[in-house]
């Protein structure tokens, strides 16, 4: 039944373009773009780079470069281009194809060889290999112009550099995953919410989503549609994959409340699937004629792809499905996640997140269980839910804000540790993460940037890959990190202040 909507990126391609000129004559220009398809073979083998790598004939005039540039824009399966200038290309030459580019800019500062070859250089060699001083050209004209990019140096046998353009890489598929994303709002945010608030149409210009509301019961009647051939089907399936409690198991005296979150699965599935949509959210203050607070499909839902806000939170949907596609087949996961309880015990202190029901399995490699509990909200029937803790690692957690005159990501380096101690009257599934720097450091940052209370959590990407996100889509991004003190964070909350509006568009 699970249907995954997780692209498989090596679908995706990235374009390896070349600068030079006509002034070194058609034997350079040819072990140019020998040199150039070797470079382009080795990023498109190495294992840190999920998307495919297409080499590009040699650019060596304006024309073809901004009739490139078009051309990538135009094609859909393109999310970036890289570009290095082996020899010297002047700059003036690329700057109507800049100007023209719309797709992320990746500038990879290279050359050919690892080592010199002192004792045979001549100035045939220096005309061949001067990468030196051609991409500082470029450089120079990106600077010039504002052009968003990402400069990385180094050679190409370098772990260090493939992986930091396989990040940005991820990255570039995220961002046109959110650009063409349709996200359904099943009812509005919670009531009298600030942070879950937000300007649909401006993210729309800045982002490129398309966020719509529909009544929760359009959505009830596509749960009612479903078939008891279906949900015998997909119970079948909850039974097989999970560790289901004996009262929702067939014959079980609550086994009809799993037979309803079967119901509410397919019925959201269809209407995802009919509108080609991304990504939703769901509010436990507008359900309809739902029996069941969507606990169960939302989880099951988030696991295939889609992206999830609790409460209306369109803005963190967005994000849990930028998260899905940049972390296409890493180990672990990405998830709806919340700030919920501390542990302060000085000097070991902890964070314990969850939400009502809707944490992503993909957050752990155990056997969740399935289970039906009280709520407590949302004036409903008791739900059903995957139960589980989180696995231990390295982790991300991110929020959106709306901060009026642009949105604002706000992200911190967390480990998240085994269960200090049983949970056993908590039956949702959660994460416990110790933050860094430290939790004072970490929760005064935070709350100075004004960030949300719902974010993204990913046991899959590191702060890098949401950093070269941020870049790409031209977006604030605060970091909190093991490097981070409160003084500096202040002082760059102010300084983007000031930035920010004075760069907006008039």
């Amino acid at each position: 039944m699970s249907n995954s909507i997780v692209p498989d990126l090596k679908s995706y391609e990235v374009w390896f373009l070349t600068g030079s000129q006509n002034l070194y004559g058609e034997e350079t220009l040819r072990q140019v773009a020998d040199q150039s398809q070797e470079i382009a073979r080795s990023l498109g083998a190495s294992s840190d780079i999920p998307v495919s790598v297409v080499w590009k004939p040699v650019l060596k005039d304006s024309e073809s470069i901004k009739s490139m540039f078009l051309e990538a824009n135009a094609t859909d399966r393109v999310v970036g281009v890289i570009a290095w200038m082996h020899t010297f290309s002047p700059a003036k030459m690329w700057i109507r194809g800049l100007d023209a580019l719309q797709k992320p800019l990746l500038h990879l500062h290279t050359q050919a060889n690892v080592e010199l070859p002192w004792s045979e250089i001549d100035f045939d060699f220096m005309n061949l290999n001067q990468a030196a001083h051609g991409d500082r050209e470029f450089g120079y004209i990106q600077a010039r112009m504002s052009v968003a990019h990402k400069t990385v140096v180094g050679h190409v046998s370098n772990p260090r550099v493939t992986q930091q353009i396989g990040t940005w890489s991820r990255a570039a598929s995220g961002w046109a995953a959110v650009r063409s994303l349709k996200l359904a709002r099943f009812g509005d945010n919670m009531r009298n919410v600030a942070v879950t608030e937000g300007d649909k149409t401006e993210a729309e210009i800045r982002f490129g989503l398309s966020v719509n509301t529909w009544g929760v019961n359009e959505l009830v009647e596509a749960v009612d549609a479903a078939s008891e051939t279906r949900v015998d089907a997909l119970v079948a399936e909850y039974e097989e994959l999970y560790a289901v409690v004996p009262e929702l198991r067939r014959g079980g005296e609550r086994h009809e409340s799993l037979r309803y979150g079967a119901r509410i699965e397919l019925g959201l599935r269809s209407f995802l699937e009919a509108g080609d949509f991304g990504a939703f959210t769901t509010t436990f203050e507008d359900l309809g004629g739902l029996r069941q607070l969507p606990g169960l499909a939302v989880q099951r839902l988030m696991a295939d792809g889609y992206g999830f806000g609790a409460e209306g939170d369109w803005k963190t949907a967005v994000l849990v499905r930028a998260a899905k596609v940049m972390g296409a087949g890493l180990p672990g996961g990405a998830s709806l996640m919340e700030d919920y309880t501390y542990d302060l015990q000085p000097g070991a202190e902890l964070i314990l997140g969850a939400h009502m029901l809707e944490v992503c399995p993909s957050l752990t490699t155990s056997k969740p269980s399935l289970e039906v509990h009280p709520l407590g909200i949302g004036g409903r029937e008791d739900p059903v839910r995957l139960v589980f803790d989180t696995d231990p690692g390295n982790a991300v957690v991110v929020a959106m804000s709306d901060m009026r005159e642009r949105f604002r990501l706000v992200a911190n380096a967390v480990e998240v540790v085994p269960l200090p101690q049983p949970l056993p009257h908590l039956p949702v599934a959660r994460a416990v993460w110790k933050p860094a720097p430290d939790f004072a450091t970490s929760a005064a940052a935070w709350l100075t940037a004004g960030a949300a209370h719902h974010t993204v959590m990913s046991t899959a990407l590191g702060v890098d890959a949401f950093s070269d996100f941020a870049e790409i889509a031209n977006t604030e991004l605060l970091v909190i990190d093991e490097k981070t003190t409160l003084r500096e964070f202040a002082k760059e909350v102010r300084w983007n202040q000031a930035y920010y509006r004075l760069a907006q568009r008039m």
